[in-house]
């Protein structure tokens, strides 16, 4: 047996004993959609009915907010549940989640209940609970759609991906693991041209099955590796997947070019989970067993079909903190058509996201605009807030203040922007009452009048030149 087949092999057992070791049913979940996949759409619906009526009945037993709003909706879980009655229910959004999380949280749930983060890139960061059901939906889900693409769980992949700035025992322990279930994290926190030209050569050493990243990271390395005229070999390499943000025409276009192989977006969100991830057909698929979806007009009514609307879902394996028609923020559109690959999945036929800026440091060094993010996330008090990149060295951040804000947090947000972004950064926070929204009427919540030089601001834009921008 060759020495890569070897290394995939046994990068996979490891990641079967590690999964075991943390009692995350991961693999057993894995093997239970490879068969519910093919069911038909109307079994796979079948299937979310009884989902959410479990998802009900733990919130009922376990989480007091819930279980008010399930009586008040005159619901019989005794009963077999239907959508009309589901729909009885009022939606939640994050700052019902928010505000009331001490009564939504199950904490004896089995496996144990862990303190999340969302990445904060809607400006509103939530603090939430997940538990080993969600974990191994997550994981299951993605190795799945891998595996559309003929990637096998424990082959090479590469991640460009945010990381902290300086390594902690924890993070040291999860680099070695990372390395054990041959998955190789690169910063894309730090992306100077003299680091890109570093990630270009590890990737050509590493020879990945897969690349993961956010699109517009994956997007500014494609161009800087075209500029430097570097040439990928990489035969094993059978997808780049990209996440986190929307993923334009010509970003596509680009890293395939680049890389070689075709590019599957991926949909998702920390609060919700994995949710949706594009098949080799083209068609993106819904995780259905996972993930219960409803597309919402303003007034909260479902929008007719194939048009946008708010993607407000159940996530169906969120028992520690349960999302129970959760309205997300994101819009979509819905597909009628059948899965072409004769999969019952549902069907998104397109997804509008919220776009960000990079970040960038004094001396040239580009940033996805999570670095700043993430800062902004983890204090305490902070309900909303927004960071404007004016120059090179001039920062200003707007903070709306919530009932745990504290004036020393003010103090942390410089500190924690400052070790980003670097000591000569000129902050200024500025606490406001509201944060209004762009004139298109989206919201950005990192944005930068930093001009990138020449094709790499091409590159991370959502149109062909700057000056065509909309938002």
């Amino acid at each position: 047996m060759k020495y890569a087949a070897i290394n995939s092999l046994l990068g996979g057992s490891i990641y079967r004993f590690q999964e075991q070791l943390l009692r995350r049913p991961t693999f057993t979940y894995l093997r239970e959609l490879e068969r519910s996949q093919w069911l038909s759409r109307q079994e796979i619906e079948q299937l979310q009915l009884q989902k959410l009526q479990n998802l009900l009945s733990v919130a009922m037993q376990h989480c007091p907010w819930h279980a008010e709003r399930i009586q008040a909706a005159g619901l019989e879980l005794s009963y077999p549940l239907t959508i009309s009655d589901y729909h009885k229910l009022p939606t939640m959004n994050k700052a019902d989640a928010s505000a009331n999380r001490d009564r939504l949280v199950w904490h004896d749930v089995p496996g144990g209940a862990f303190r999340y983060n969302t990445g904060g890139s809607s400006g509103s960061p939530l603090t939430f609970y997940y538990g080993r059901q969600r974990q191994a939906s997550d994981a299951a889900g993605r190795m799945r759609a891998r595996r559309w693409w003929g990637v096998e769980p424990g082959e090479r992949e590469v991640y460009l991906w945010g990381a902290p700035v300086e390594l902690n025992k924890t993070d040291r322990i999860k680099t070695l693991r990372d390395r054990l279930v041959n998955q190789l994290v690169l910063n894309a926190f730090n992306m100077s041209p003299s680091q890109m030209d570093i990630y270009v050569k590890t990737i050509q050493s590493w020879q990945p099955r897969s690349i993961y990243g956010y699109a517009s990271s994956l997007a500014l390395l494609a161009m800087h590796a075209k500029e430097r005229n570097a040439r990928f070999s990489l035969p094993k390499l059978r997808v780049v997947c990209t996440t986190g943000e929307p993923l334009f025409p010509h970003q596509r276009s680009l890293i395939q070019e680049v890389f070689g192989v075709p590019v599957a977006n991926e949909f998702g969100s920390r609060d919700i989970g994995f949710t949706a991830h594009e098949a080799p057909h083209g068609q993106m698929l819904l995780l259905s067993e996972s993930i219960f979806m409803e597309v919402l007009d303003n007034q909260g009514k479902p929008v007719k079909s194939g048009e946008m609307g708010e993607a407000v879902m159940s996530g169906l394996c969120s028992d520690a903190q349960p999302f129970i028609r959760y309205r997300t923020g994101d819009m979509v559109r819905m597909s009628e058509e059948s899965c072409q690959n004769g999969q019952g999945l549902h069907i998104i036929s397109e997804v509008v996201g919220r776009s960000t800026d990079f970040l960038v440091k004094s001396d040239g060094t580009i940033m996805h605009a999570l670095a700043g993010i993430y800062v902004l996330r983890a204090v305490e008090g902070v309900a909303e807030f927004k960071l404007i990149q004016h120059e090179l060295r001039s920062l200003e951040v707007l903070v709306v203040p919530n009932m745990n804000w504290r004036d020393v947090a003010l103090r942390t947000i410089e500190a924690g922007l400052k070790k980003r972004m670097g000591e000569d950064m000129n902050i200024l926070i500025r606490l406001v009452d509201n944060i209004a929204a762009e004139a298109s009427g989206k919201q950005r919540y990192v944005v930068s009048h930093v001009r990138l030089a020449g094709s790499l601001g091409i590159a991370s834009s959502n149109s062909i030149t700057n000056s065509r921008r909309t938002e």
